[in-house]
C-alpha cells in the first residue's frame, strides 16, 4: 500500500465525520511535524502518527477503554508500519492503554495531543481568534485556570514534557508555532470570522 498523507487523511475521514475531530488531528499532525523537524525525526512518519492517532475516537466514544486499541488494529489491518501503530497505542498510556511511550515520536505524541486542545481553545477566546498573536504566557495564564478547557489533562502534558525531556514552555511554544502554519485549516484567525 502507498502510505501517503492523502490516503491517511481519507482513512481518518472514513472513521471520523466531526469537523472538530478532523481539526484536532490536523493540529496534532502539524505539531508532530514541527517537533520532528526540531528533533531530527522522520517528519512524514511523525506527521502521519499525529494525523491518525485518534482514528477510532468517534466510533469508540461509547467504549472509551477501547480507544487506541481499535485504531491500532485498524491501522495494522491496513498495513501501516508497526512504529505508527505503536505510537497510536502509546498516546493513550495510563488512560486506555498500558503501552508506555518509549521513543521520541511516541513521547511527543503523548505530550502534544492534549496540549493542542488547550492552545486551540486559548486562541478561540482571543479577540483575533488566532494563534498568530498567541504567546506562551497567554497559554500559561489559561493553564492555571482549571475551569478553562477543563477536559485538558494538564498533568499528562507535564508528564509528557518531562519524558521528552523538554521545558514545558518550549513544548507550548512549539505547538503554537506549528499551529500557526496551518491556522486556516484549523478554522482560526480570519477563517474563524475574526
Amino acid at each position: 500500500m502507498n502510505f501517503t498523507r492523502e490516503n491517511a487523511l481519507d482513512l481518518l475521514k472514513k472513521h471520523n465525520k466531526d469537523e472538530g475531530h478532523i481539526k484536532h488531528a490536523l493540529a496534532v499532525e502539524a505539531s508532530m511535524k514541527f517537533f520532528a523537524e526540531k528533533m531530527g525525526g522522520d517528519v512524514e512518519k511523525w506527521g502521519m502518527a499525529g494525523l491518525l492517532h485518534d482514528i477510532d475516537w468517534e466510533e469508540m466514544q461509547e467504549t472509551p477503554e477501547r480507544h487506541t486499541i481499535e485504531g491500532a488494529r485498524w491501522l495494522s489491518e491496513e498495513g501501516y508500519p508497526e512504529d505508527i501503530v505503536r505510537a497510536v497505542l502509546s498516546h493513550g498510556w495510563g488512560i486506555c492503554s498500558d503501552v508506555q511511550p518509549e521513543n521520541d515520536m511516541e513521547k511527543v505524541l503523548f505530550t502534544v495531543d492534549e496540549l493542542t486542545g488547550l492552545v486551540m481553545t486559548a486562541a478561540l477566546v482571543r479577540p483575533s481568534r488566532s494563534v498568530q498573536d498567541l504567546e506562551v504566557k497567554s497559554v500559561k495564564k489559561k493553564w492555571k485556570d482549571k475551569a478553562f478547557a477543563k477536559g485538558v489533562d494538564r498533568e499528562l502534558i507535564v508528564k509528557g514534557a518531562e519524558m521528552i525531556p523538554m521545558p514545558l514552555d518550549t513544548v507550548i511554544e512549539w505547538v503554537i508555532l506549528a499551529m500557526r502554519r496551518i491556522e486556516p485549516e484549523l478554522g482560526l484567525g480570519s477563517a474563524a470570522g475574526a
